[in-house]
């Protein structure tokens, strides 16, 4: 679910998107077609959003998941992802969207138009900062390889942990096993539906 405000100058514009956003890893042709996994670092731009709006965020009640700055043909677009407990609405991205959209024009720190979507960070999410395994330890991960390991190109295992030097994961016969952050294309959290 995404809220969609353009910043223009003009009046605002609305509109709902209901979807859930999935994060897209740009891909490398060079590597497999794809981008070996880190530990995303926020640009400045993202960096200073993110510091702006977490204290809105976390006043009322959501989980700042994420922040991305990023150009899709001619449009930049701020994305914000927020999370809770109980999911996330429609009418949370609109509670949310309002206050974050105020500090922004307030504080004007994106000299360029973009679009500002409010959105969830979706019930499968990539797990893409150190943060994010550490809340996450103990649930149920998809790991994308970006060459085949030991036959297989993705596994479904209970995420232990994570650092600069790769995910720990429990696979089903038990066993816990480590793969490099080099090695893995995403990871994702993972409901059987």
């Amino acid at each position: 679910m995404m809220i969609v405000k353009p910043k223009t100058g003009s009046l605002p514009v609305f509109s709902i998107y209901i979807d859930t956003f999935r994060l897209q890893r740009k891909e490398n042709p060079g590597i497999s077609g794809k981008m070996p996994m880190k530990f995303k670092k926020f640009g400045g731009t993202e960096q200073k959003v993110y510091d702006l709006i977490k204290p809105i965020t976390d006043e009322l009640g959501y989980y700042l998941w994420d922040v991305c700055y990023e150009k899709e043909g001619a449009m930049w677009y701020l994305r914000v992802f927020i999370d809770q407990d109980e999911g996330i609405t429609i009418a949370d991205c609109e509670r949310a969207n309002a206050p974050i959209s105020d500090i922004l024009d307030e504080k004007d720190l994106i000299a360029q138009s973009y679009m500002l979507e409010v959105g969830s960070a979706g019930l499968e999410r990539e797990l893409v900062k150190e943060e994010h395994f550490e809340v996450c330890q103990g649930d149920t991960v998809r790991v994308r390889f970006i060459r085949a390991f030991d036959g297989e190109k993705e596994i479904v295992a209970q995420l232990a942990g994570a650092d600069k030097d790769g995910v720990t994961v429990i696979l089903e016969n038990g066993e816990e096993k480590k793969f490099p952050l080099a090695d893995i294309a995403f990871v994702k959290l993972y409901l059987d539906f």
